[in-house]
């Protein structure tokens, strides 16, 4: 028995996956090499299922040229998406690692499941935190909203501006430092003064060796003031997923 499928239905199928594929390959937390990548494009296929009867009314010309540049360009378009979307979220791990640097723990490196390799401490807990927070808060609708947006702002017969791409990421990258310095600021912060402190202790009494005898203090001080910090993650998690949608939105122009 023969069945019929309809040519622009699965072109529209196949243009949509790419663009979906590419941004789950590079935008966290689906990017982590935990996430296989059979589970990744049997979820840019069903999310590219019921986005086809609304995608395949733009679609490029069908023939051999027509199609591999379309092709080209949803693996640039969701690439550069999930690109921003990476350089944002990658801001907790960052703080974290500012955390390990200023709080004694650069010295202490784990093996990360997920990224298959070794991380700080720090740097990885708020990384995995921030992932829960971005599930349990809902704020992952608002970023896959945006892609699904993306569709309509930008058909499949459309092309980026890569210039406006280009500064697009180079602003993420700018984003990126500023977000990390907002979230570990306060403690680094108080990092720094817990170091004056022991500097003058060890003018004032040199006999004490306070640097040497500081470690296990500023250890104790980091992960009291990482408990408190705990408190507005889920604040902080929504906030940089605004940014995120904001950044997505520019690079769609």
């Amino acid at each position: 028995m023969a069945v019929a499928l309809p040519v622009d239905w699965l072109v529209a199928i196949l243009l949509a996956g790419v663009r979906i594929a590419a941004w789950l390959v590079v935008a966290p937390p689906f990017s982590s090499r935990a996430v296989p990548g059979t589970v990744k494009a049997l979820l840019s296929v069903a999310v590219a299922l019921p986005l086809a009867p609304a995608v395949r009314e733009d679609l490029p010309p069908l023939d051999a040229v027509g199609l591999g540049v379309a092709l080209a360009w949803q693996v640039v378009v969701g690439g550069g998406l999930g690109f921003v979307c990476y350089l944002l979220f990658i801001a907790f791990q960052t703080a974290g690692d500012l955390l390990d640097l200023s709080g004694g723990f650069a010295l202490t490196f784990a093996f990360d499941p997920f990224m298959q390799a070794m991380n700080s401490v720090i740097g990885r807990f708020y990384a995995l935190v921030a992932t829960t927070l971005l599930l349990v808060t809902d704020a992952w609708l608002l970023v896959w909203r945006a892609l699904l947006a993306s569709f309509r702002i930008l058909p499949l017969d459309a092309t980026v501006d890569p210039a406006r791409l280009a500064a697009t990421v180079a602003a993420g990258i700018g984003e990126l430092a500023l977000v990390s310095l907002q979230i570990a600021g306060p403690l680094l912060a108080v990092l720094f003064l817990a170091d004056v402190g022991l500097a003058l202790a060890t003018r004032i009494a040199p006999q004490l060796n306070a640097f040497a005898n500081g470690f296990p203090l500023k250890i104790l001080l980091t992960l009291a003031l990482l408990g408190l910090s705990l408190a507005s993650m889920p604040s902080t998690v929504v906030a940089v997923a605004e940014r995120i949608v904001v950044a997505m939105g520019r690079v769609l122009g």
